[in-house]
């Protein structure tokens, strides 16, 4: 009997660990998307800023927010999470008013350089609620008594939520379902 039980234990122990570690793993997927993503979207707002639809002030502000996102990559997170916050913040901005953004629109590649914009947008919006779901499942399951008590997560860091603001502008709202440029998969990965 106590066999039975010492393997029921062992049988639970390795099955939980499996799981956290699909859990991580998940995580860390997810983490790899966002950033893809997040880059993505700093390239269309730097796009934008090149494109010559924005004022000279305006594009100034993008391009050097963007530059800063795109140099950030190596940057601890909470460095990254800022730089992507103050990107967010310069394009709601310049992007406040509809009727500039209906003219640009108007101008010649004016629509495909927004619309990037806002697929990419949308695409990263997509990409952290996800990672900050799996990032959620995680923290509940490594929450547990016995995960703690038995260390079934090993020396794994307790992964962290993506908190950035990356709220977009009600302007860019309709141009968000526009389909991606060819090549690109589902969700604009190529």
């Amino acid at each position: 009997m106590g066999v039975l039980v010492l393997f029921l234990v062992l049988w639970l122990a390795w099955a939980g660990a499996s799981h956290i570690d699909r859990l991580h793993r998940k995580v860390y997927a997810s983490r790899l998307a966002l950033d893809a993503q997040l880059v993505r979207r700093a390239a269309a707002a730097r796009d934008l800023a090149s494109s010559g639809l924005l004022d000279p002030a305006s594009s100034v502000l993008v391009a050097t927010a963007a530059y800063r996102v795109l140099g950030a990559a190596e940057l601890p997170d909470l460095e990254r999470e800022r730089a992507e916050s103050d990107l967010s913040a310069t394009l709601r901005a310049v992007l406040e008013d509809p009727e500039d953004v209906r003219r640009w629109c108007e101008e010649p590649d004016g629509e495909v350089v927004l619309g990037e914009l806002a697929g990419a947008w949308y695409r990263a919006q997509l990409a952290r609620r996800f990672h900050n779901e799996a990032v959620d499942q995680t923290q509940r399951r490594r929450r547990r008594w016995y995960v703690r008590l038995l260390r079934l997560a090993g020396h794994a860091a307790m992964p962290q939520t993506a908190e950035l603001d990356d709220a977009s502008p009600a302007s860019l709202r309709p141009l968000e379902t526009q389909t991606p440029a060819s090549g690109e998969g589902v969700l604009g990965v190529e």
